[in-house]
């Protein structure tokens, strides 16, 4: 793997772990297909709390937190890393071209964040199904598509971008250039999905590609639970 992550390797008694690391991020797209072929995976343990009911036409759970309720710092703390964003598209949902991923969940709404690339077939098979749901629950939740290709050797920013323009998503994405996010969500696979919380606890997240029934389910659940 080369690019930004030989020009992130570490020197001396790191290096071996490192080298460990970037195989595994090599192999994200084999881990991808095959997470595709059986449904993908459920990687965390949803709160007891969480509830499957849909929430009623046009109303967030009352739980929900309301926008500023949550400090910045406060959601901040709460998620394994805060990163930097570039937009793609859909500035106006998530609040402008270049800000914190920390400020798209202080608006008060769940967020879904989808870890993607450009040239991952999975993530092509995935979209069209993160578009159906996000035009059904887009009053309830943010859904954010992060393009990761440059670190994944899975393409780079043109790439991403046309494959948006050829799907014709119309959900929020962007990049950002901190490979760190990699490691510190624990993406060994393409595509990956988190739940987030307004608060920026992660509720689940799920590796390889995933349907639009089981998404449904599981953002009701996170709204529910918000």
């Amino acid at each position: 793997m080369t690019g930004i992550l030989d020009a992130m390797a570490p020197k001396g008694s790191f290096s071996r772990l490192f080298r460990r690391r970037r195989s595994l991020l090599f192999l994200t797209g084999l881990i991808a297909v095959a997470a595709i072929a059986c449904g993908g995976s459920d990687d965390s343990t949803p709160a007891a709390s969480a509830s499957t009911n849909s929430p009623p036409s046009g109303v967030v759970s009352s739980n929900a937190s309301g926008t500023g309720s949550v400090s910045l710092q406060e959601i901040s703390d709460n998620l394994p890393f805060d990163f930097e964003i570039e937009v793609y598209q859909r500035e106006d949902i998530v609040g402008g071209h270049n800000l914190m991923f920390s400020e798209i969940l202080a608006q008060g709404k769940p967020v879904v964040l989808n870890a993607w690339a450009g040239l991952c077939p999975p993530c092509r098979a995935e979209m069209p199904e993160l578009q159906a749901v996000f035009e059904e629950f887009q009053d309830h939740m943010i859904l954010f598509g992060l393009d990761l290709g440059p670190f994944t050797g899975l393409g780079n920013r043109e790439d991403a971008i046309s494959l948006i323009e050829e799907i014709g998503v119309t959900y929020p994405a962007g990049n950002t250039t901190q490979a760190q996010v990699v490691p510190k969500y624990k993406i060994l696979g393409m595509p990956s999905t988190f739940f987030i919380k307004p608060n920026g606890e992660i509720l689940r997240n799920w590796t390889g590609a995933i349907n639009a029934s089981k998404l449904r389910e599981l953002v009701t659940e996170l709204i529910a639970a918000s």
